[in-house]
């Protein structure tokens, strides 16, 4: 540990010329990009490295605990199974389930075929599993027994799929499945037949610029798009988690418990937060990973005490379910080391919290992208602590610029790129981009240009390259002419102690065109009315933020699986 190495100190000797996240130039695309230079070729390669983990515990699913070698060895059959139907390279094959061992098994099968893997929303209804399976062409799922119910309806409507694998929460479970005529439907034990302890992966030949994954975009604003990732992409992801860990690392050091990372994995492995940086990071760190079939603060506590996990986050909702649940206390929470989120506004106050309650973790915030293939930034430790409202420094591979939101080119000018103390949207360049949306090509050049991804969030830098992120450009709010950022209101309104959840929406206006409206969800047994909180946004805020409508509801807010607040559902459901 050394806490007065600056973030550029640490960053230089991390990737000095034959250190670990040395960087190198390549052009990508017909554009130059900085690539760490030491990275895996392949997502077959991290699976191999596994096996160096060979006897220790990989997957914690109730009763079920699966070690590295077993893993391996269900893969590596798995994969011949597919291989044995005619599963190639560029195939897709879909998985849309839960959180469970045999999603994580489906996975790395499909990646060493140098197949496509397209994780499907499992809180989707018939329509939107059907339009995903439909929009990516796959040829088989691996699906759980609610997804099979919700598809059978419509499978004659999926001409290319051919196969349906079924996953139970009970692998012991053998009652028949219900039949089709032309798509085999059939349970993932009986598809996968026995394992030879012996098996080996197939070999493939599979390059790190070829497709990997197709993961949906959470649709908030109509129909979700697939955002191609290659295994450049991911693995880029990899190491970038890995760089911005070492550092930290380097930096505050790494806490009394030294022993093996194990990550409560309690947001669905269909997100890029749990597939690209939860369960990849496990498998190739060694780490064990504790699966949860859904969130619930309670039995998550109790699995941070029996496990002993060291790393929980997802989204900060997430977290403060956790610090509020009645019986938080009872808990022995002390192995924690870990706590870090995004993906969605983070409550600066929730800092606080957290060093109160997890005195031992280091809390981290961070920023990234189903586009970017999860993390770009992390903000962690005592510059959290400094600097609680930003989700930290762009990692090297990345170029982050400010652009004034009325720019029309598709490169910014080189005066946007790393640009302090000015507002605009946020573009982002870097090898763990993705190329673009699966067969959309002008959704495709609308979003991505000369390898830049215009991620649609309102953003500014400080002089030190901290990343603040103001508000989606959608949410926005224009009233009478000022802009206001509904993430800066939220956070007032989050510094409330009655405050439980809040969102911040647009309402309409004859003359101002919109007034800020706040829905906001109190503590249980906690009474406050609109006057007050209005008084309170007024000593924190401008009065042109200070929200004018207000809306009480006792229900949680409605969140998609990421943990993202339904905006659009909660205008419609308040106004």
């Amino acid at each position: 540990m050394n806490p007065s190495l600056s973030l550029a100190e640490a960053t230089a000797a991390l990737t000095a010329p034959g250190q670990m996240f040395e960087m190198e130039t390549l052009v990508l695309d017909g554009v130059e990009m900085t690539v760490w230079k030491h990275a895996a070729r392949n997502l077959g390669q991290i699976l191999e490295l596994s096996r160096r983990h060979a006897d220790a515990e990989f997957l914690v699913y109730e009763e079920q605990r699966v070690t590295f070698d077993q893993h391996y060895r269900v893969v590596a059959t798995l994969a011949a199974r597919l291989q044995s139907l005619g599963v190639t390279k560029g195939e897709r094959v879909a998985i849309a389930a839960r959180n469970l061992p045999q999603w994580v098994e489906a996975f790395w099968a499909t990646m060493v075929l140098g197949a496509i893997s397209v994780p499907i929303n499992a809180w989707w209804t018939t329509d939107e599993l059907a339009y995903a399976l439909a929009d990516s062409s796959a040829r088989m799922a691996f699906v759980d027994e609610e997804r099979l119910e919700r598809l059978l309806p419509v499978l004659d409507d999926l001409p290319d799929l051919a196969a349906l694998i079924v996953f139970s929460r009970d692998p012991a479970n053998r009652e028949p499945l219900a039949t089709h005529g032309r798509v085999n439907v059939v349970r993932f034990e009986e598809f996968l037949g026995g394992v030879d302890p012996d098996a080996i992966a197939p070999s493939i030949d599979v390059e790190p610029d070829d497709v990997a994954t197709i993961f949906y975009t959470s649709g908030t604003t109509g129909r979700p798009k697939g955002a191609v990732g290659t295994q450049r992409n991911i693995i880029t992801n990899l190491m970038n988690l890995f760089f911005i860990g070492q550092r930290a690392t380097m930096r505050f050091g790494a806490g009394d418990d030294q022993g093996r990372n194990a990550t409560l994995l309690n947001i669905p492995l269909f997100h890029a937060t749990g597939c690209l940086a939860s369960m990849i990071v496990s498998t190739a760190a060694g780490g064990k990973l504790v699966m949860m079939h859904h969130f619930e603060p309670g039995a998550a506590l109790a699995l941070i005490e029996a496990e002993r996990i060291t790393m929980v986050g997802g989204v900060p909702t997430i977290v403060m379910q956790l610090l509020d649940h009645p019986d938080f206390a009872r808990f022995d929470t002390s192995s924690i080391r870990n706590i870090s989120y995004g993906g969605a506004p983070a409550p600066p106050d929730l800092v606080r919290r957290i060093r109160e309650s997890f005195p031992q973790a280091q809390p981290g915030n961070g920023y990234g992208l189903t586009e970017t293939s999860a993390a770009i930034a992390l903000n962690s430790g005592p510059d959290y602590v400094e600097r609680p409202d930003s989700c930290g420094p762009a990692v090297p591979v990345c170029d982050v610029a400010i652009v004034p939101e009325d720019f029309e080119g598709e490169e910014p000018d080189p005066a946007f790129i790393g640009r302090s103390n000015v507002r605009g949207e946020l573009w982002v360049r870097g090898p763990n981009v993705s190329s673009g949306y699966w067969g959309k090509p002008e959704e495709s050049r609308r979003s991505f240009t000369r390898g830049w991804l215009h991620t649609g969030d309102i953003a500014r830098l400080d002089e030190d390259g901290f990343i603040y992120i103001l508000d989606r450009a959608k949410d926005m709010i224009i009233r009478g002419g000022e802009n206001v950022y509904s993430v800066i209101v939220e956070a007032a309104l989050y510094e409330h102690p009655d405050v439980a959840e809040c969102a911040v929406i647009g309402v309409a206006h004859p003359t101002l065109g919109e007034e800020v409206g706040a829905v906001v969800v109190l503590r249980p047994g906690r009474r406050i009315d609109a006057e007050d909180m209005s008084r309170h946004v007024a000593q924190r805020l401008a009065k042109f933020e200070v929200p004018t409508r207000f809306y009480f509801r006792s229900a949680p807010l409605p969140r998609n699986p990421q943990g993202k607040v339904l905006k659009r559902e909660l205008r419609d459901s308040v106004l």
